[in-house]
Order: C-alpha cells, then sequence, then structure tokens
C-alpha cells in the first residue's frame, strides 16, 4: 500500500474520539465478569478455565500482526479488524453460554477467546500510531493520556456490568460482541491522519491539560462510584444517572474540537526561530556534529565512501540512526532496542504477576474481598500511566532527561513495595498495592514513546507491539511458573501440617514471600538496565530536544 495522505483538518476530533476506542479496548479486564458462567453453564473445571485466562492474556497482548498492519494500511482497516474480532470471538462465546449452539470443543472456545480479546491489539494499535503521528511534539503527552484510558476501562466495564446490563454475563458478552463493534465502525470516521503541527502552540498545551484533568475526574469518579456500590445497594434508577455522568466524563474530550469549531482563533505568525525548529536536524551543523557523535566510528575507507556520496559518485543505502525510521530487521541488531524489552519485560511482568494474583495476595492477608485492592491497583495504574507520561514530557523538553530514567525511578518503588508485600503486612498491603499499581502503569507510558524516539514512527506500530510481548511472557515465567509453583507447594505443606484440611488455597505470609524477594531482586536487574540505557541514549535526547523543543530527525531513505 501507498502511504496514506494526511487530512488538513485538526487532529482533536481524532483524539476525542480515541478516547472511546481505548475505552472499547479494555475487552480483556472483563473476562473476571462472565468466566463464572463459563464455568458454571459449560461445567468447565478451574484448570480449564485458569487456560482460558491465558488465552484471554495472549489474544490481548500479541499485536505483531496489527503493527505490520497499521505501516500499510488506513486507520479504518485496523479498526475494522478489531470490530471483526469482537464480533466473532465474543459472539461464539455468547452463543456457548447462552447454549444456543451446544456441545462447542473447549478448543474452539480457547481459540474464540483469543481472537476476541486481541480485538484490544488492532483498537490500541490503530489510534496510538495515528494519533503519535497526529501529534509528534506530544508523544509522551499523547500516549500517558490514551493508554490512561485503556486502564479505566476496568472500572468503565464493571460499572456497565452492575448498572445497565444488570450484573448478566450473557448481556455483557452481547454488548461485547454488537455493541463494541458499532462503537467502532462509528469511530473509524474519525480517527485518521491529520496534519500535525510541528510549531509550538500555547494552546495544545491547555487542551492537553483540560483532557488530562477530565480523565483524572473520571478515574476518581470511578474509584468511588465502585466503592459505594461495593458497600451500598443502589436502585435502578441512581445507577442509571451514575452511568449517564460517567458517559459524560468520557465526552469531555469532545468539547476541545467544539470550542475551536465555535472559537475560532487567529493562527500566531511564527517567528524565524520556530521555523527553524520544525527544520531537518541535518540542517544545523550543531545538529550534525550530535549526529556524528551518534555513529559508530568508521575506518578511512569508509570515510572516502562517504566523500564518494556526497560527490554524487555512489549512491549507498545509509544505514539508520537512533532517532531515524527503522525497518524491524534494523532495529532487532540494536542493544538499545534489547536494553528497552528487557527493562519492559521486568517491569511490566513482574506487575502484572501481583495483579493476576491479587485475589490470592488478598486471601494469604486475610482479606476475603479483593474489590478495594483491584480499585486501588487499577487507579494506580490510570495515574501511572497517565502521570508518566505528562511527566517526562515536561523533563524531556525542560532537562532533555531521558524517559527510561522514569522506568529507573520506579522500578527502585517495586523494589521496596515486593519487599513491603514479604513482610506480609496487612497495614501495608492497601500502600503497596496502590504504589505498584503506579510504578506498572509509568513502565507501559515510559516505553511507547521511547519506542518512537528511538526507531521512528513509520513502523511504530511494530515495534510498540514487539515490545508489549514482555508483559505475557513476564505473566507466563513470573506468575505461572514462579508464583504458581511457589504457591501450591506452600498449600500442600500446609496440608501436610493439618493447617487447613481439603483445602488447595495458601494462607499466610509464606504463600508468596519467597515470590516477591525474587521479583526485588529481578527488579534489581530492571533497575540497572534501564540505567544503562538511559547513559547510551541520553545524546539521543540532547539531540531531538536541543533548545526544548522537539527536532524532527532526518528520514532514512531506503
Amino acid at each position: 500500500m501507498g502511504e496514506v495522505k494526511a487530512g488538513s483538518r485538526p487532529p482533536w476530533v481524532g483524539l476525542a474520539a480515541a478516547v472511546w476506542v481505548q475505552v472499547a479496548a479494555g475487552t480483556a479486564y472483563t473476562f473476571p465478569l462472565y468466566s463464572p458462567s463459563l464455568k458454571s453453564v459449560l461445567g468447565y473445571s478451574q484448570q480449564q478455565l485458569t487456560m482460558l485466562g491465558v488465552a484471554n492474556d495472549i489474544g490481548e497482548n500479541f499485536g505483531l500482526v496489527a503493527g505490520f498492519a497499521s505501516s500499510r494500511f488506513r486507520p479504518w482497516v485496523v479498526l475494522l479488524a478489531g470490530a471483526a474480532c469482537c464480533f466473532l470471538g465474543f459472539g461464539v462465546l455468547w452463543l456457548a453460554v447462552t447454549q444456543t449452539v451446544s456441545g462447542l470443543p473447549f478448543w474452539v472456545l480457547w481459540i474464540a477467546l483469543c481472537i476476541g480479546t486481541n480485538s484490544s491489539a488492532w483498537l490500541v494499535t490503530a489510534v496510538l500510531v495515528t494519533n503519535m503521528r497526529n501529534f509528534p511534539l506530544s508523544r509522551g503527552t499523547v500516549s500517558g493520556i490514551l493508554k490512561g484510558y485503556v486502564g479505566l476501562s476496568a472500572s468503565v466495564f464493571t460499572g456497565l456490568y452492575t448498572g445497565m446490563l444488570r450484573s448478566s454475563s450473557t448481556n455483557l458478552l452481547l454488548f461485547l460482541a454488537i455493541g463494541l463493534p458499532v462503537m467502532c465502525l462509528a469511530m473509524m470516521y474519525f480517527v485518521r491522519p491529520c496534519t500535525p503541527s510541528l510549531a509550538e502552540d500555547s494552546s495544545e498545551r491547555c487542551h492537553f491539560l483540560f483532557t488530562q484533568v477530565s480523565s483524572i475526574l473520571l478515574g476518581l469518579y470511578l474509584l468511588a462510584f465502585t466503592i459505594v456500590s461495593n458497600h451500598v445497594q443502589l436502585s435502578d434508577g441512581i445507577t442509571s444517572v451514575l452511568f449517564g455522568v460517567m458517559v459524560l466524563f468520557l465526552l469531555a474530550p469532545l468539547a476541545i474540537p467544539i470550542k475551536m469549531t465555535f472559537f475560532r482563533t487567529k493562527p500566531k505568525h511564527t517567528s524565524s526561530s520556530s521555523e527553524d525548529k520544525a527544520e531537518p536536524l541535518l540542517a544545523s551543523s550543531s545538529t550534525t556534529n550530535n549526529l556524528e557523535k551518534l555513529q559508530e566510528p568508521d575506518d578511512g575507507s569508509d570515510v572516502n565512501m562517504l566523500l564518494a556520496v556526497g560527490e554524487g559518485a555512489v549512491k549507498k543505502k545509509r544505514k539508520p540512526k537512533r532517532g531515524d525510521d527503522f525497518e524491524l530487521e534494523e532495529a532487532l541488531v540494536k542493544a538499545d532496542f534489547w536494553l528497552l524489552f528487557a527493562a519492559f519485560f521486568i517491569g511490566a511482568g513482574s506487575g502484572v504477576t501481583v495483579l493476576n494474583n491479587l485475589a490470592q495476595i488478598g486471601a494469604a492477608a486475610g482479606i476475603d474481598d479483593p474489590t478495594i485492592l483491584l480499585c486501588l491497583f487499577s487507579f494506580g495504574n490510570f495515574l501511572g500511566r497517565l502521570g508518566g507520561g505528562a511527566v517526562s514530557e515536561y523533563f524531556v523538553r525542560t532537562r532533555m532527561l531521558p524517559r527510561p530514567i522514569w522506568m529507573t525511578c520506579t522500578q527502585m518503588i517495586m523494589i521496596i513495595a515486593y519487599l513491603l508485600y514479604a513482610l506480609g503486612l496487612s497495614s501495608t498491603l492497601n500502600a503497596s498495592t496502590a504504589m505498584l499499581g503506579i510504578c506498572y502503569g509509568v513502565q507501559t507510558s515510559i516505553m511507547v514513546p521511547t519506542v518512537s524516539e528511538l526507531f521512528g514512527l513509520k513502523h511504530f506500530g511494530t515495534f510498540f507491539n514487539f515490545m508489549l510481548l514482555g508483559n505475557p511472557l513476564g505473566a507466563f515465567l513470573f506468575s505461572g511458573l514462579l508464583a504458581g509453583y511457589l504457591y501450591d507447594k506452600e498449600a500442600a505443606e500446609q496440608q501436610l501440617g493439618f493447617l487447613h484440611h481439603s483445602n488447595t488455597s495458601c494462607f499466610g505470609p509464606s504463600c508468596f514471600r519467597l515470590t516477591f524477594f525474587i521479583l526485588a531482586g529481578v527488579c534489581s536487574l530492571g533497575t540497572l538496565l534501564t540505567i544503562i540505557l538511559t547513559v547510551r541514549i541520553r545524546p539521543v535526547y540532547q539531540m531531538l530536544y536541543a533548545g526544548g523543543s522537539f527536532r524532527q530527525p532526518q528520514t532514512t531513505h531506503h
């Protein structure tokens, strides 16, 4: 496919539409809401249900195909594929739970769940790639906002499930199969490439601030709604009103394009200095020197070859430097690529281990209902995603501070959180969970813009989804193999000691203590890796953000 020509309209309508698509992309978070029906109606064992949970995680995080598609097709094609995955995958699950079609083998439902949750990868890739390209000067901010709304989708679906859908699993599956595809089809027209602004604009910063504040208010509202509904029985009328307020919060970003339509501002004339910021890096001698520092040393023959190229005698394919647009095979041989992957694998993989075992962690500490813990982790995850993007954007512009330094800081905090978990003190459980949720959210919001800055936006969807593979890989190693094995081993020892007869559950700090000590050690390694990465790529950020504004690097011609 050829390159897509950008439209001339402002990109804020697309960002407002992307909010709804990002909420729709949280289908993987709904598994705990309908999984009891799969077990009771279809007669599945706990082991089979666990395998369906694996399908849920695999489908959500396998986005390489979506990444490749985002580099070759228009956003509406990628969104259409996501809508089709929703309809097909969750449609099959609805047919099975309602017993409209009976006798479906387990493997069919396993594949159906993979397909259904894989819609998340398509939807997230479509809106994230499009909006990162539409706002190239505010990558961290845009990443934080969009990933933050994905983090809030768990609370949005929970409110929808308990309110409008009357806690019905079949109604929820029907909504996922039909309602979400309809929503995606409605947003397809608005999520598309627009002409990006390459000049600093104070009104743009105000618009981003408004979107961030409205998302924080939505997060606080959903947190309060979940806690209140968990302790107080609300009538249908009150629930409908509260759900309507939630919809208004989701519509808040639409106020920006409406304001821009009815209250137009005259475009400001940019000075020559601001125009210079939009020019390619190679236009200035100082930037050229920065680029030369990033290159590996060349011998005399390479110098002669470069001179020949400059004279037009030889045409040679130039290898991309950090900040240029990379092809996948070019990025896979770079140490920075694997350092970032390893750091994200450790940070996100260890964090999702706690998320997957949060109910058992609470039960081991004597907490029967894990709802509050889940709310704290979810809200912390949202704050981490939103704040990580905004804070890193501020410091990268004012101090040219590489974004991975915040991965270093949060992984150091995660070490403290794991040690507090290992102590098994119920008094610190809520604080540790909220702290870990924030750090987990920061890992994702930092990884996204860092990938685009190091390896370009041309194949950003592919690189971003490749990095996301660290999440299920970490869940498999740290949660499935490590935490699950040690938990079952301790539970078996407790049974032999007659502490809990005929009970496969584990109680007490010893259930996860060794797991948390190991995770703390792993995050120590992750901290070291992020420090090495930060030092290595410091010159890249000095190049890209010299003068406090993003400077567009030279496009690599192949």
